[in-house]
């Protein structure tokens, strides 16, 4: 299953890195493309960057079955320190490009997402990145990109879960064709004891993880689970098996609240580095 956008096309379900680091942190990424993995998620913030690379390369999966993903931190959003960011994020894979590469925040107190964006649509004709996309980009951000620079982001990686369902923000992916991928998808765990999720759980013989990730799957976003035991990683892939009811997709997305946000991180105000 795949989710597409003007030639770019992603698996439904990618696999994410952050806090896998050094040696075990590579040998968890090499297991997850044996399990069938092939979107990786890092970022310069994690630090990671080279780790998940050598993951890539302890697989002995082809480069180019493989969609790695980084992204640009807002200390480095200027022009100059951007361009040379990217550089510096394909001289620690030892890659000789990037799949997928993304604004971390827009940070719009800062104001310099539009030069950062640039930066990116110039190293993509570089051929330093393939694909360009953002992260917790809101649609006045994102139409402060297209007036500006004439592109739309290929991607919007944003906070989504069933507590923070994104309707409006879904909706306006749909409408400019920008994939909508998903972080935490299961809101760090803390949701899976909802009696919704785990009764349908229990109607379909699976677990309230499978579920929740199903509940993506079936709106058209691409979640990004963490998972560094084998068992959980192949867990989340099976929840592709698992087809919900029309009325179950609707009763989990009512599970949205106004303070669904796992630690308040409204993109309108708020700002990381």
């Amino acid at each position: 299953m795949h989710i597409a956008h003007d030639g770019l096309q992603l698996p439904t379900i990618g696999f994410g890195t952050y806090k896998l680091k050094g040696n075990e942190g590579a040998d968890s990424v090499a297991a997850a493309i044996d399990r069938g993995y092939t979107l990786l998620d890092s970022a310069f913030n994690y630090e990671n960057e080279a780790t998940v690379a050598e993951g890539v390369r302890r697989s002995g999966a082809a480069r180019e079955n493989i969609i790695y993903t980084s992204k640009l931190p807002g200390r480095h959003q200027a022009y100059d320190d951007a361009t040379v960011t990217i550089e510096e994020s394909l001289y620690r894979t030892g890659f000789d490009y990037l799949d997928l590469y993304l604004i971390h925040w827009p940070n719009p107190r800062v104001g310099k997402y539009v030069e950062a964006w640039q930066a990116m649509i110039d190293a993509k004709e570089r051929g330093l990145i393939r694909h360009i996309g953002v992260c917790n980009f809101l649609p006045e951000h994102l139409e402060e990109l297209k007036k500006e620079t004439g592109v739309v982001p290929e991607v919007n990686q944003v906070e989504l879960h069933p507590y923070l369902p994104q309707v409006e923000q879904l909706a306006y992916g749909h409408a400019n064709g920008i994939i909508t991928e998903a972080w935490s998808p299961l809101r760090r765990g803390d949701l899976l004891q909802d009696p919704v999720i785990t009764k349908i759980a229990s109607a379909h013989d699976a677990t309230p993880g499978q579920v929740v990730l199903a509940w993506h799957t079936a709106r058209d976003v691409l979640a990004i689970p963490k998972a560094f035991s084998p068992e959980r990683q192949a867990e989340n892939l099976a929840s592709l098996d698992l087809t919900l009811e029309p009325a179950e997709i609707e009763a989990i997305t009512a599970l949205g609240r106004p303070d669904g946000r796992i630690n308040d991180q409204d993109p309108a105000v708020y700002e990381e580095f």
